[in-house]
């Protein structure tokens, strides 16, 4: 029988990007809601449907006739769990595109209940989170000991996205982040200790900062021996980190608290971005860095991606996730993060199959005392 799935907030760029993976991917039925009617597509397997979250009979109705679930109706700070809850009542299946840690909390908290009702709920799927997780788990599985991770993201101008990414942004700006570092927890201000970090090409050497993410806290549940994990954000033109950084020190807190000033700064951004996008580009590149013991040396590995398109290459990392469900190759009663869900067998498969490459780099091996690197390991890509 013909698979259906419903995606929510199918009409942004983000969940745009989804339906096209799975049109292309698989042979669903793709059902796209939205607050207002949807354009006519011409493609006989998909449909429309006016859906509001808030108005909860007609969301469990579309729920109960399909096969699987993919939320992309962002920003996420806002969002409950509910449609999540559910999934589980309806024995649907789930995927999210969510992007921040406050709801996957709430989303974890369900993993009982999903285990119960033998429903595999993925949340944090796209590119980052989404694809990066995978990118570490790829990269810690080559230790016998992963001790650190270090996740860096650039994006290029809006990314290709709607003005929902920008409310994201700024929203990631009004609380300190919870980090672990050295093995314990500790307090980091948001858009802070900018690090100049390699890139590949055409991004090159560019600045990165501290960001609030979900895999902030899911990766060092998912690698209990791993001591500390730094995720950090930059945008491309460097300027864009800038002004970031003078919203988030030196714009007074009860301003960056009010929903009107993160709509306000949302919607310049994404007009800033709107005129610089044809020459920056609206791509992105993620950066994933693993030190640990291998071999009885300490070693790095470090994975880098560039797509062109950041919106696409969100719906590849979801589509994919998606897709592996549909087709049953995919299982995990209960609710998880991506890099606790996917193996990386997996995770190289759907990849391929949509022309993302990923390059892997040992960039050095050194003495466990720290005064000597030892260039063991020559740069190399796999």
């Amino acid at each position: 029988m013909t698979k259906r799935v419903l995606i929510l907030g199918g009409r942004g760029r983000i969940g745009g990007s989804v339906a096209k993976d799975l049109l292309t991917h698989t042979q669903a039925e793709v059902t796209i809601t939205g607050r207002t009617p949807g354009n006519r597509t011409g493609d006989s397997r998909v449909q429309h449907l006016v859906l509001d979250l808030a108005d909860v009979e007609k969301l469990k109705k579309a729920i109960a006739s399909t096969d699987l679930v993919v939320h992309c109706a962002g920003p996420f700070h806002y969002r409950d769990a509910n449609v999540l809850k559910i999934c589980i009542e309806h024995g649907v299946n789930y995927v999210d595109v969510s992007d921040h840690r406050s709801y996957t909390s709430k989303a974890l908290i369900y993993n009982d209940a999903a285990v119960s009702a033998g429903v595999t709920a993925i949340v944090n799927t796209g590119i980052f989170p989404g694809i990066s997780n995978s990118m570490v788990r790829q990269g810690v599985e080559q230790f016998d000991t992963p001790e650190k991770i270090h996740l860096s993201y650039l994006v290029s101008g809006s990314g290709g996205a709607g003005v929902t990414v920008m409310r994201t942004t700024f929203l990631g700006l009004q609380q300190p982040i919870e980090a672990w570092i050295d093995g314990k927890w500790q307090t980091v201000k948001p858009y802070s200790q900018r690090e100049n970090l390699d890139f590949p090409p055409p991004y090159g050497r560019s600045g990165v900062y501290w960001f609030d993410m979900p895999e902030t806290f899911t990766l060092p549940h998912a690698f209990p021996s791993v001591k500390t994990v730094i995720t950090k954000f930059g945008s491309v033109p460097d300027f864009y980190n800038h002004l970031t950084w003078i919203a988030a020190h030196i714009f007074p807190k009860q301003l960056m608290q009010q929903k009107s000033a993160i709509e306000f700064l949302a919607h310049v951004s994404h007009f800033m971005t709107d005129v610089t996008n044809p020459f920056s580009g609206i791509g992105v590149t993620v950066r994933s860095e693993i030190t640990g013991q291998k071999d009885d040396k300490i070693a790095t590995f470090c994975s880098t991606l560039v797509h062109e398109n950041t919106a696409v290459a969100s719906g590849c990392g979801t589509g994919s996730i998606a897709q592996l469900l549909l087709d049953g190759k995919l299982k995990k009663p209960g609710v998880s993060p991506v890099e606790e869900a996917l193996p990386t067998d997996l995770f190289e498969q759907t990849m391929q199959s949509r022309s993302i490459d990923i390059s892997h780099e040992w960039l050095y091996k050194q003495k466990f005392d720290n005064r000597q690197i030892e260039n063991e390991y020559p740069r190399r890509k796999t």
